[in-house]
């Protein structure tokens, strides 16, 4: 979708992102923010490489090409610099859980696609690493917020129904993907 092809209602709706606030109805993965308004938005930074990403990602029922580009790029793999494609799902998954927690401060995304070898290191120092881990699909992200705890991000993401959600809490994060639902505490 090329940016000329917006509407009028959907650049305006892009305008009043930071003012939509109606709750998602969380029904399945592929209609996870429905119900949400014309917009759809992912806000994180990178402690890891300074950057940040703050987007409207889709608008009235499509996902913008060019904004899951720059997704794509900011959640590459930032030891090897890789970039894959990520799945939106996972996307969708974060921008309801935090619509639910009704915040504006950006998440910490400290892990989104992993390189095969990426995994392999990280598993070989953490049993915590799952071998064939989503991660390395672009179906996964590992995400923190400063002013909600650990088990408030959890409750957000599990009430989404929509993946997996790990919860962290002596590493202080919150595990998102768009696999099978299901949840731990690791």
């Amino acid at each position: 979708m090329s940016i000329t092809n917006i509407s009028r209602r959907g650049l305006l709706g892009a305008f009043a992102a930071t003012m939509v606030t109606a709750a998602p109805t969380m029904t399945n993965a592929f209609g996870i923010l429905r119900g949400a308004g014309d917009i759809r938005r992912i806000r994180m930074y990178s402690g890891r490489t300074g950057e940040s990403i703050d987007t409207v990602y889709w608008i009235e029922g499509e996902y913008i090409k060019e904004a899951l580009a720059e997704v794509n790029h900011f959640m590459r793999d930032w030891r090897t610099d890789q970039v894959t494609r990520i799945d939106p799902r996972t996307v969708d998954i974060a921008a309801a859980s935090h619509r639910l927690m009704d915040v504006n401060e950006p998440y910490m995304m400290l892990s989104g696609y992993r390189s095969p070898a990426t995994n392999a290191m990280l598993r070989s120092r953490s049993k915590g690493v799952a071998k064939s881990s989503l991660h390395m699909k672009g179906m996964a992200a590992d995400l923190r917020l400063k002013s909600r705890s650990v088990n408030q991000m959890y409750q957000a993401a599990s009430s989404c129904h929509a993946g997996g959600v790990g919860r962290y809490p002596r590493s202080n994060f919150v595990h998102m993907d768009c696999g099978q639902v299901r949840t731990w505490v690791g």
